[in-house]
């Protein structure tokens, strides 16, 4: 167990890592930022701030060797530079498991080599016949770019001939993922957690409103019966230990009108569906965090209320 009054590292300097610095802050940790943009909302909270570009290997040594363990507030972080320090400290979760959650095809290939259930799909490489990719999947579908994609970035419904030759002119030169168009009654997350002895926590189930592709409102406990959020709850543990995943993770869902789940997405941090955690919830998600990258036993996730809703409120409302 790396004890209290050791120093842990988060790649990233958003809010995430601000609410995270703050719960290690809290638990008698030191949290070392690494975050290219100066005057970031993490590293105003943290004990110290590195304000360089992931790609300065030297530099991320540097920050990497003051920290007993290092993990993620954002997954849109390279991984070629982590490569290089992995054999400087532990990296939670291992940079496989941000690699694999940062590609959409590749996200989806291994969801399906584990034979965890996913929403049909077919890759386009940059360059590729995207048009025929819709054909085999058929429409309706949506069409979303590979790479680091996020609240609806980068994707297009396919509905029409007229829609398709949009989307070829849209994504051409990009890899593209085409996924089935799933008639879902509603959007669940599950946010999961695993230290290095192999506990597993998940957090209550929630069911995500979004509008604009954009999440708005959280229910938890999500209103769908308990077998379909039992279900959820074992399909992230399924997915914690498959990637032997050491740190948190979440994992959003497809719930179709038949009771089927389908992973959608997944992320190697904290999840904005899990910010109820800070007041509905014995352990928040970000003292679960620091938890499992430090080996320590995980919190108990009960709920401290019956129910609870979350309005997402950005920062230009």
């Amino acid at each position: 167990m790396i004890s209290p009054g050791s120093s842990i590292g988060v790649l990233g300097g958003g809010q995430l890592g601000r609410m995270l610095a703050q719960a290690a802050t809290r638990m008698g940790y030191r949290m070392h930022v690494y975050e290219p943009q100066e005057n970031c909302p993490a590293g105003e909270v943290a004990t110290r701030e590195f304000n360089f570009d992931y790609r300065e290997v030297e530099r991320l040594k540097e920050f990497a060797r003051g920290c007993a363990a290092v993990t993620y507030e954002f997954e849109n972080v390279p991984v070629k530079p982590l490569w290089e320090i992995e054999s400087v400290v532990p990296l939670r979760p291992h940079w496989e498991v941000l690699e694999t959650c940062q590609n959409r095809a590749r996200e989806k290939n291994w969801l399906k080599r584990k034979g965890l259930p996913v929403v049909p799909f077919a890759e386009v490489e940059a360059g590729g016949d995207l048009a025929k990719a819709v054909r085999e999947v058929g429409m309706p579908c949506v069409v979303k770019t590979a790479d680091f994609g996020y609240d609806g970035k980068g994707q297009l419904k396919v509905r029409s001939k007229a829609d398709v030759v949009a989307a070829v002119e849209a994504y051409t030169g990009q890899r593209a993922v085409v996924e089935k168009f799933i008639d879902f009654k509603c959007e669940l997350s599950v946010i999961v957690a695993r230290n290095p002895a192999g506990e597993v926590r998940t957090f209550p189930v929630a069911e995500n409103i979004h509008t604009n592709h954009i999440l708005d409102f959280s229910i938890v406990p999500a209103r769908v019966p308990q077998s379909v959020q039992r279900d959820a709850e074992e399909l992230a543990r399924r997915i914690a230990d498959a990637f032997d995943l050491v740190g948190l993770l979440a994992v959003e869902l497809f719930l179709d009108s038949d009771g089927n789940l389908a992973v959608n997405e997944m992320a190697p941090r904290t999840h904005n569906s899990g910010h109820w955690s800070l007041d509905g919830c014995v352990t928040s998600q970000f003292e679960q965090q620091v938890r499992a990258i430090t080996g320590m036993p995980l919190g108990d996730t009960a709920m401290t209320v019956p129910a609870t809703v979350m309005v997402n409120i950005l920062g230009d409302a």
